[in-house]
């Protein structure tokens, strides 16, 4: 057993607290503790304290301590409950004082994986193009549970993913002015994609912009490339020439009549 032979206030922080115990071989420092802890544990001079008692009084001033520090984790936004443990983790919390923690949390309602995947969804709608499966990926990263993933991504809306990827295909169009017409429609649905939008958003979203080059643009487009590629090739002998430019220009996705039309309007100095 041990006596506790004195209790002073720290100097650098006021809500801690310095036990000092008396073993039978005199009064010394035994560790600190926590105001909450002391209050806890009723701890006052005279009070007598084992081993057992000492155990529970450092491990509940862990938990304490690992407590205020995801307050102040929590402070600058709203986490996840993964995103508290791993931070816990990087801070060297021992991992018995972790789970604790977290009930903690959870029990005074700082932490609600329902209710941050929510706000996440929400602000990922208003401030970002994320199409609904990068959310959804995201949510899955931070630890957040299938069920609660499901239920966040209903605000997103069929018609609000409709909305952001029109907005995310007229943005895209601007930078695309001298591609053809079919690789623009296949550059635009792999930039809708990996946005994490769905085929059928794609689909609807592509019908309500006109994508389609009219047949002015479409040419333009072919000599923007045509020439390129003539610069490149017009050394070269007549068959070989003809071979090279049309695989460059049937991989940038234009038709072979309007390639052989094309070539034929070089020939004739057009």
């Amino acid at each position: 057993m041990a006596l506790i032979t004195k209790i002073t206030t720290q100097k650098k922080n006021n809500e801690r607290f310095n036990i000092f115990l008396d073993h039978g071989q005199g009064e010394e420092y035994a560790f600190s503790v926590d105001q909450a802890v002391l209050i806890s544990f009723q701890l006052k001079k005279g009070m007598e304290l084992d081993e057992l008692d000492i155990t529970e009084i450092q491990f509940d001033d862990e938990v304490k301590k690992a407590f205020n520090l995801a307050l102040v984790f929590l402070s600058y936004r709203m986490r996840s409950k993964k995103e508290i443990i791993d931070y816990l983790k990087k801070k060297e919390v021992e991992e018995p004082i972790i789970p604790e923690v977290i009930h903690k949390l959870i029990e005074y309602k700082y932490v609600n994986d329902l209710e941050f995947a929510k706000a996440y969804v929400q602000t990922q709608i208003n401030t970002t193009v994320k199409g609904p499966s990068v959310i959804k990926q995201e949510l899955f990263e931070k630890g957040i549970e299938q069920d609660h993933i499901s239920n966040s991504l209903e605000l997103f809306s069929s018609e609000m993913q409709i909305q952001k990827a029109v907005k995310l295909i007229e943005k895209t169009i601007t930078s695309t002015k001298n591609m053809s017409d079919m690789l623009l429609k296949q550059k635009l649905e792999q930039t809708l994609m990996r946005k994490g939008y769905g085929w059928d958003i794609i689909q609807i979203a592509l019908e309500e912009v006109e994508v389609d080059k009219d047949d002015n643009e479409e040419w333009e487009a072919l000599e923007h490339h045509g020439n390129k590629a003539h610069r490149k090739y017009e050394k070269l002998d007549g068959w070989e020439y003809n071979q090279k430019m049309k695989q460059t220009l049937f991989r940038k996705g234009f038709s072979i009549e309007l390639i052989d039309k094309f070539i034929e309007s070089l020939k004739d100095g057009d």
